[in-house]
């Protein structure tokens, strides 16, 4: 074997040169197919640093940088013996973008082993991602993962004797979901799982060990009771459902509008026969009042405003509002500007207005090529913001509310 051996790895994607160069200097687009975590200064000596949630990372330096046809980097990977360098070529043909990822400066001892063979385990199905994430905007880690599709409840010794389950310990199910794994594979209620892909199962925390490297469409064995029967079965994983944006802005904006009209429909519903003081109470010393409530919902719709712009200028982002909205005295300047509850709710009517226009009139390039981000706009709107108000502050209004009688 060659002192410094080189390595490659190629794949072909559906979407110009620009947009596949753009998503190895981008720290979005970078998270969004490779790594948990980015920092990124594209310039010829600027670094590169990547992390990951299982607590891998690496470092390096930009060495080259030709926009839209080659880059090369650097890449000094955590327990690495030496550093090696990355070098990515962008071919566009009438088939598509040509990605080809070479790493060079692999040693030949046995110290290396690890670091080849992770390459050629993990590297082709990183640009299986890429693709992905450049042709569908969905990152296959996600898409991918697996999914029991099961109910379960606290297993104890006195279950296990009601049931005749010659254990203490296991998962005991409620039931299954349609059109699942566990439903195919027969189990059912009160079936008591104890193994899952080799892994023993003994409360809910086992499930992360015994799931950890499987992927939707993987099919582990299952060992469970059924009373005092002793069962294995093959247990295809199912994947979970990826919701889908909307193919254009104005058909995003026409969802945003009808939802929109049932939030108004149920603030109504909460604040009728409401006094202005009742509004303005708080029901103990750390919660909102709910006009605080009602500013809370304005500065979310501003944000979101602000967070999108930031994608429209091709920014990097991260994955929600970051508790921005949240601060007290942002509240506390709403309301003195808009003192009632009449112009809070017109503020907030106002304000998902603009949101929707401001959606409505996202442009082609933004919902067509960057869908990784269009798709967090897109489903931050269809997804959060009705649970937002519907599921996440809808207890806290009722007990606001309940105070202040």
């Amino acid at each position: 074997m060659p002192k410094n051996l080189t390595l490659k790895v190629s794949c072909t994607v559906a979407a110009p040169a620009a947009d596949a160069y753009r998503a190895f200097i981008h720290p979005t687009a970078l998270r969004d197919w490779l790594c948990n975590g980015a920092l990124v200064d594209a310039r010829e000596g600027g670094h590169i640093q990547l992390r990951w949630d299982d607590a891998f990372y690496m470092s390096g330096t930009f060495r080259k940088l030709e926009p839209n046809k080659r880059l090369a980097f650097t890449w000094d990977g955590y327990l690495d013996p030496a550093p090696t360098l990355v070098t990515v070529t962008f071919k566009e043909t009438p088939r598509g973008t040509i990605i080809t990822l070479a790493r060079s400066g692999f040693g030949a001892s046995r110290v290396w082993a690890g670091v080849r063979n992770r390459f050629i385990e993990q590297w082709p199905e990183l640009l299986e991602n890429l693709k992905s994430l450049l042709e569908t905007g969905i990152d296959l880690r996600f898409a991918r993962r697996p999914r029991l599709g099961i109910g379960f409840d606290e297993f104890t010794a006195e279950t296990a004797k009601k049931l005749g389950v010659p254990v203490n310990k296991g998962i005991l199910l409620t039931g299954t979901a349609e059109g699942t794994g566990a439903r195919a594979a027969g189990l059912q209620k009160d079936d008591v799982l104890i193994s899952l892909n080799g892994k023993k199962l003994e409360n809910f925390s086992s499930f992360g060990p015994a799931l950890a490297g499987l992927k939707a469409g993987d099919t582990p064995k299952v060992v469970f009771y059924r009373g005092a029967q002793k069962l294995t079965r093959p247990l295809k994983l199912s994947s979970f459902p990826i919701p889908q944006a909307p193919a254009t802005g104005a058909e995003l904006a026409a969802k945003m509008r009808e939802n929109f009209k049932e939030i108004e429909a149920g603030l109504a519903k909460w604040v009728e026969g409401v006094s202005e003081e009742q509004a303005a109470r708080r029901p103990a010393e750390n919660e909102w009042s709910l006009k605080e409530l009602l500013a809370h919902f304005i500065l979310t719709e501003r944000d979101y405003q602000s967070w999108v712009a930031d994608m429209l200028n091709d920014r990097a982002v991260n994955d929600d509002l970051e508790m921005r909205p949240n601060v007290n005295e942002r509240l506390h300047a709403v309301v003195s500007r808009f003192p009632t509850v009449a112009a809070l709710r017109a503020e907030l009517s106002a304000a998902s207005a603009e949101t929707a226009n401001y959606v409505e009139n996202f442009p082609a390039h933004f919902v067509q090529r960057r869908q990784h981000l269009y798709r967090r706009a897109a489903l931050w709107q269809l997804e959060f913001t009705p649970a937002h108000f519907f599921e996440e502050h809808a207890e806290q209004l009722k007990a606001t509310l309940e105070a202040t009688k």
